[in-house]
């Protein structure tokens, strides 16, 4: 479980620097990208993904009632730039969305042999995967809403769901409470569930 405060500041300074390299991004070859911040460089700045993007804006905006007024112009400021940018490489777009959410949940594959190998260190190897997975989520949410989610990413979903529930059971929300109401169990099961701690006989 995350101790640390959800930082409203701090999710808006990454959205934008993540928005603001949007372009050239999204027609780049490379999947994972890196934003330049000015004098101080990229520093402990999130990989550039449009995934990285969503989750940052998703909850943001559901957190809009604790927004100050020029937060709130902030975040409007780095929507249009997001929406400007998918407008204009919408293929582009669309195509590492579906890249992005593939990648992500192959990547998980090693925390599932992990698991399997030594049971034990699963609880400590866990909370890397529970972002892994919400940002898939973030990313499903959007190509649900423009119809173009493909069947090998529903496939490739529902097999890592199955293994995902194999290793957790249920638990209180991973992350700060101030983030809770932002992701309801329903969808984000992942993060009210953990890997049990302690010894396993069986997986």
């Amino acid at each position: 479980m995350s101790t640390s405060p959800y930082d409203i500041d701090r999710d808006l300074r990454e959205a934008k620097a993540l928005a603001d390299g949007l372009i050239p991004y999204l027609y780049e070859s490379a999947l994972y990208g890196s934003v330049r911040t000015g004098l101080f460089g990229g520093g402990n700045m999130p990989a550039l993904t449009i995934g990285a993007v969503l989750l940052r804006l998703r909850r943001l905006r559901a957190l809009a009632d604790r927004l100050s007024a020029p937060q709130r112009e902030q975040l409007s400021a780095i929507e249009r730039t997001h929406d400007n940018a998918r407008a204009e490489w919408r293929q582009h777009y669309g195509d590492k969305l579906n890249q992005e959410a593939l990648s992500r949940l192959k990547a998980m594959a090693t925390f599932f042999d992990e698991c399997e190998e030594a049971p034990r260190q699963c609880a400590g190897i866990y909370p890397p995967e529970v972002l892994r997975r919400t940002i898939v989520q973030e990313i499903k949410r959007a190509l649900e809403e423009s119809g173009t989610v493909s069947e090998e990413l529903t496939k490739e979903l529902r097999r890592v769901d199955g293994k995902l529930r194999r290793f957790a059971q249920p638990a209180p929300f991973l992350w700060h409470p101030n983030l809770e109401a932002v992701y309801p169990p329903t969808e984000f099961w992942w993060l009210y569930a953990h890997p049990p701690i302690g010894d396993r006989e069986s997986l």
